[in-house]
């Protein structure tokens, strides 16, 4: 399954694509879209990460989308920036037929690094030991992109094997009641 993460936001937009196969994680691609913070107004910026994130998603060809769950912001004017960028993003990848999944930042921390109040940093290093990259990159918004995407392959894996496996006749039941023929 090859899934691409999106951490948006208006001036600095992270995406990053892995290929997930079982247990195994490839790094296919990563970086940012990035607006200048100056001079275009909100509306070029978004124009901007929409022909980006489209030319990704074109380029790369993922079959599955994650994205960071929308959290409360004490600045009103920042929350409604993130919001329309999060909305060009799921725009770009509901025109390319891709579903959604999204995830609370604590659990894709927790996910990567083992706790829910890991730093950016932490996480960093985390994606970069998991996915073998060696350079550090210059935005974090990249590597928490690529933590969305991590985070979904491992739920998607843990969800397969979790329906795979039945720990009594009556959890297989449960789980299965068209598999059953009654007589």
């Amino acid at each position: 399954m090859r899934i691409i993460g999106i951490d948006p936001g208006s001036l600095i937009c992270g995406y990053g694509i892995i290929e997930a196969q079982g247990n195994s994680l490839r790094l296919i691609e990563y970086g940012v879209v990035e607006a200048q913070r100056k001079s275009p107004a909100l509306p070029e910026r978004l124009a901007l990460i929409y022909e980006r994130l489209c030319a990704v998603v074109e380029r790369t060809k993922p079959s599955a989308a994650a994205m960071e769950a929308l959290f409360y912001a004490r600045n009103v004017q920042s929350l409604l920036k993130l919001s329309h960028a999060r909305g060009v993003a799921m725009l770009v990848l509901a025109q390319h037929k891709l579903a959604v999944a999204e995830y609370a930042a604590r659990l894709i921390k927790r996910s990567i690094a083992g706790k829910g109040n890991a730093s950016k940093e932490q996480v960093a290093f985390m994606v970069r030991s998991m996915l073998s990259i060696e350079e550090t990159p210059e935005f974090l918004d990249a590597t928490d992109a690529l933590a969305v995407a991590i985070t979904h392959a491992l739920r998607a894996s843990h969800n397969t094997q979790s329906r795979r496996k039945a720990s009594s006749w009556q959890e297989f039941i449960e789980r299965n009641p068209d598999r059953i023929v009654r007589r």
